[in-house]
């Protein structure tokens, strides 16, 4: 395996905190799940509901929306991530009745997000009321009947916002959208406004679709995969079982990312024997250190190394009839790239012309490219220019619409995707509204709503007075931490359909009330027939999603009850739409979504048949832009470097294999050599250095933006291998310094990835 991390030297040879794993996954990884599911489900309950989870008939995984086959399902079609998720979910430790007695408001809020959620299943409704100390038990009928009141008692429907989490379902994601949609607004903020919004963005102006490009089988084909921006280690670790396979049918893999992720160095599958006794799969034969922020540059110097290779062969490097037939405005692009000097490039991606190059070189010679990204791409001010740089890296060898090939940003929470397909999103289109309201008889509002940072801002207004969240935990996966706390407080009701205890929970407005909610384990029975719901993963697959434990408690209800519940308590005396039927059997939500979604036609017909039903997409499937000129558009994008004043750090935040989006179960990160503390900022060794530091040396973090400034205390320093003049800190701990104004243009997606900082000795 070929490495070049000269500017990232590691101090390998130490001892302590910040060693990198050698390899991922393995052993370990089962003796880790095998602990969780003792621990929580226990072992014979959690082993044989493990065994149906992303199997025909059971569940699918609460974690990532990484595709499983159909057709080639493993009898363990899990990873250590899903299977925590699994565990932590289906933990038998349950709040009871008193557990609100003992502890205020106050008291939780002084314990750790790791410690709200280790309480247990949520298992009844609560309020807390006005000026309250404490929550209280409330009946279901008490919580419809506040939030009605509270909602219909609004000057206008947008003084109230809808939050979604992307581990809902479909069928709870399209009744949960048409209740938003008639009570009389389109403020849906949801997760992917924080995560993978930019690529949608940038997709859908460039190609006319949002979503990938790619189907799991293109992965079989591939010649190069690029991996940019993602860590599938630990975030998406059942991918790399797919780059395995990928790389024994010979496939080049080139990861481009600040840090040299153990994941991505070496696999071992422990569903193979390999994985346990060999010395595993090393996966990436090109590693490209890029320094945080540099992605446009790098993209640009590939995109440059492929036209200079052309210039130098005329007709045998660029897919000139693809270009010609299917795209426009190439000639601008290629004009810009001419013109953008190697030294440019150089400067602002901090990696050596010769090492791009190098990896222009694998593109070039190669017939079929993937591009895999994630949030290391998303998540910046230019995350948008990110993306659409990969589409010119891909269209210039026509990378798009044919097999082996193409675009694929990889989710990282199991329906988001879904999601959006469903309706949930703030600026819906025309056709769409008018398909919702022929099919259910009302007039849906037109005007765009609010995303998920442009409702803190009017929460902190006063322009937001009801704040009511489908799943997730939204206070602690938001920027700006005191920010957003205070601009939730401003709200007369904020209300958390939940399965576990968490930040948002200890963090609420006025009035707060807590439903709780099956989980996606769990048997969901109305009136006395068994229920499925469906998901989308990262590829357009819909499949067929049934809960086989026993609800944790018989107080909870489905989100598909409780939003159809809520919306005939709140819009039932003026909408059409006969709630408790549509929740009484999901059939009918379903034929609902195939009347209003195109790609569902005969919906539940063909669940029947099939396990899994691919949605349509135009450019994968016929090679055609939906664009306004039916072609692919090249687009140009200026190098920006971010102003890193002399002294001062540009900082990312970063996810470990031991947590699960905001759930966090343990300090650990093996991967990176983490056991003590997850309160550490990773550095280059020589930036330490000069700067006087050393290793576990106790530090305070400042976030610099437009002349504002937040500050952390207590961090320790890991020297690791990272470029020169980044950091790297975990995430959501330090949210707080994240500022709610640093947003990606176009987006509007919180820059988690690249905040200027400065780090100071204790």
């Amino acid at each position: 395996m070929t490495e070049r991390v000269s500017d990232t030297v590691s101090d390998k040879d130490e001892d302590g905190e910040g060693v990198p794993a050698e390899s991922a996954a393995g052993a370990p990884a089962v003796f880790e799940v095998l602990r969780h599911v003792a621990s929580k489900p226990g072992l014979v309950r959690g082993a044989t509901s493990l065994l149906k989870m992303n199997q025909a008939g059971g569940f699918d995984c609460p974690g990532c929306a990484w595709p499983e086959d159909p057709g080639h399902r493993k009898r363990t079609e899990f990873c250590e991530n899903g299977a925590k998720a699994f565990a932590d979910e289906a933990t038998r430790k349950l709040i009871e009745a008193d557990f609100f007695e003992r502890y205020s408001i106050a008291d939780l809020a002084r314990q750790s997000d790791r410690w709200l959620n280790e309480q247990g299943r949520l298992t009844r409704p609560m309020i807390r009321k006005p000026g309250a100390t404490h929550y209280t038990p409330a009946t279901w009928f008490t919580a419809f009947e506040l939030i009605s009141k509270q909602l219909n008692g609004l000057a206008d429907p947008n003084q109230a916002a809808f939050y979604t989490s992307g581990r809902t379902s479909n069928e709870a994601a399209f009744l949960w959208q048409l209740f938003v949609r008639s009570f009389g607004t389109n403020n849906m903020p949801d997760c992917s406004n924080m995560c993978h919004e930019s690529s949608g963005t940038a997709l859908n102006e460039v190609i006319g679709s949002g979503k990938g490009t790619v189907r799991l089988s293109d992965f079989d084909f591939a010649d190069v995969i690029f991996v940019l921006g993602q860590n599938p280690g630990s975030n998406h670790p059942r991918m790399l079982a797919t780059l395995e396979q990928a790389k024994k049918n010979g496939a080049t893999i080139v990861s481009i990312n600040p840090l040299n992720e153990t994941g991505l160095r070496n696999f071992r599958n422990p569903q193979t024997i390999d994985g346990w006794v060999g010395k595993g799969t090393d996966l990436a034969d090109l590693h490209v250190p890029v320094r945080i922020n540099g992605d446009v540059a790098l993209l640009k110097g590939l995109c440059k190394a492929i036209l200079e290779a052309e210039t130098k062969s005329p007709g045998t490097i660029l897919d000139r009839d693809f270009i010609a037939k299917l795209t426009s405005d190439f000639d601008e692009f290629a004009a810009d790239i001419v013109i953008t000097a190697w030294d440019e490039i150089v400067a602002a991606s901090g990696v050596p012309e010769a090492l791009i190059r190098e990896a222009a070189d694998i593109a070039i010679n190669a017939r079929s490219t993937i591009c895999c990204w994630a949030m290391g791409l998303t998540q910046h001010k230019n995350a948008v220019a990110n993306i659409q740089e990969i589409i010119n890296f891909l269209m210039l060898r026509g990378n798009l619409g044919r097999q082996g090939a193409g675009a694929c940003p990889v989710r990282g929470h199991s329906n988001v995707q879904g999601d959006r397909t469903m309706g949930i999103w703030e600026k819906p289109d025309a056709a769409f509204l008018d398909r919702l309201g022929a099919k259910f008889k009302f007039t849906p509002p037109a005007a765009h709503g609010l995303d998920t940072v442009d409702t803190i801002h009017a929460m902190a207004d006063g322009r937001v007075n009801v704040f009511a969240a489908l799943g997730g935990n939204f206070m602690a996966a938001t920027p700006d931490t005191e920010f957003t706390a205070n601009a939730l407080g401003n709200c007369d009701l904020t209300v958390q359909m939940s399965t576990k205890l968490n930040r948002s929970h200890v963090v609420t407005g006025k009035t707060a009330l807590i439903l709780p909610v099956l989980g996606r384990t769990e048997i969901d029975r109305q009136e006395g027939d068994e229920q499925f719901v469906t998901v989308e993963n990262s590829m357009g697959m819909v499949s067929r999603s049934r809960g086989h434990l026993e609800p944790a408690s018989e107080s909870m209800k489905s989100e598909v009850s409780v939003i159809a519940e809520l919306a005939e308590a709140t819009v039932g005396g003026r909408s059409e739409v006969n709630w408790r039927k549509l929740a009484s059997d999901y059939n009918r939500i379903r034929d609902g979504i195939a009347a209003v979604i195109p790609g569902f036609e005969r919906f539940n017909d063909r669940l029947y048949e099939v396990e899994s039903i691919e949605l349509p997409h135009a450019v994968r499937d016929e090679r055609q832009f939906i664009t306004a000129t039916g072609k692919a558009r090249f687009t140009v994008h200026d190098i920006e470097p971010v102003d890193v004043p002399e002294g001062h750090f540009l900082m990312m935040t970063i996810r470990s294999h031991d947590q699960f989006n905001t759930t966090v179960y343990s300090d650990k990160d093996r991967y990176r050599g983490i056991s003590e503390s997850r309160m550490v900022v990773f550095m280059h060794p020589d930036d330490a250095e000069q700067g006087g530091l050393a290793r576990g040396d106790r530090v305070t973090l400042t976030s610099h933006h437009e002349g504002s400034v937040r500050t952390m205390e207590g961090f320790s320093v890991v020297p690791y291998p990272i470029p020169l003049g980044c950091v790297a800190t975990y995430y959501p701990e330090t949210n707080p310094l994240i500022p709610v104004q640093h947003v990606a243009a176009g987006s509007n997606t919180p820059a988690y990835k690249s905040v200027v900082v400065s780090v100071t000795p204790e």
